[in-house]
């Protein structure tokens, strides 16, 4: 309870008068002198706002059973949020659009998607597909660009918005595995050409980092927003998120509506 407590860097008094609880009581439980109730780990675990998966662990570590199931995404149970699923991802279309699970590893994606992956080494594509390591991995960089990241026109750019994105949910979660995919993927070596210059004016820029890729249709260019469930008790659900990419200028709407993004 204390690691989450500096992790969201407030103090014994910040966290007890967020709690409503005394800062000697909260100081007792961090050190193991008191033994908190069930309803107890949880009213804390909530005011710092603590993943799913790791209130279990704390209640766990407090002696009491799990409260939040983890199913796997094909459950029977989860039907009705997979379905939301598809619909948001096939209502997406032509646009691209994928969910990936908490390690940003791909649950599913739209046709629109597909079609930017073209040429991609297979060996990237192959199950379990981290979205971040596709997108930023340098295989395919020589003797042909076949891979993401060689046709990313604003590499150094996306590559920081991804890394930072990355770096705050750590923060977030504490998860080793992103901990780690975050140290692999920053001694990735960019791509050549990758610090070339912009060759003209990216008005959406101005309200978001924008995701410039290369394709046969000319440099596409688009925002994306994120969608999660907004009330899960699961905890598989709890950590599915739905990355939507809509058109930055009227070219890149022009060439997905007539299917040329390849």
């Amino acid at each position: 309870m204390r690691e989450w407590r500096q992790r969201r860097r407030l103090s014994q008094l910040d966290l007890a008068l967020e709690a409503e609880i005394s800062t000697r009581h909260l100081s007792f439980m961090e050190t193991g002198r008191s033994l908190p109730s069930r309803e107890m780990v949880l009213h804390l675990a909530e005011r710092l706002d603590i993943p799913l998966r790791e209130r279990n662990r704390l209640l766990i570590a407090a002696g009491y059973a799990p409260m939040y199931p983890e199913r796997a995404i094909d459950a029977p149970q989860l039907e009705p949020a997979r379905r939301a699923m598809e619909l948001v991802l096939a209502g997406h279309e032509p646009y691209p659009a994928l969910a990936v699970d908490r390690h940003w590893n791909l649950v599913a994606a739209n046709q629109a998607l597909q079609s930017l992956l073209a040429g991609v080494p297979p060996a990237l594509l192959a199950p379990p597909v981290n979205v971040l390591r596709l997108s930023l991995h340098p295989e395919g960089v020589a003797p042909r660009p076949e891979g993401v990241a060689p046709r990313i026109d604003n590499y150094h750019e996306w590559r920081d918005h991804l890394l930072e994105r990355l770096r705050r949910q750590i923060a977030a979660s504490g998860d080793p595995v992103l901990a780690r995919l975050l140290e692999e993927l920053s001694a990735y070596p960019a791509p050549p050409g990758a610090d070339h210059p912009r060759q003209e004016h990216d008005e959406s820029a101005s309200i978001a980092v924008p995701f410039r890729l290369r394709t046969e249709a000319g440099v596409l260019s688009f925002i994306s927003t994120i969608t999660v469930f907004g009330t899960p008790v699961d905890v598989t659900l709890s950590e599915l998120a739905l990355e939507s990419f809509f058109p930055a200028d009227a070219r890149t709407a022009a060439a997905l509506q007539a299917g040329k993004a390849s």
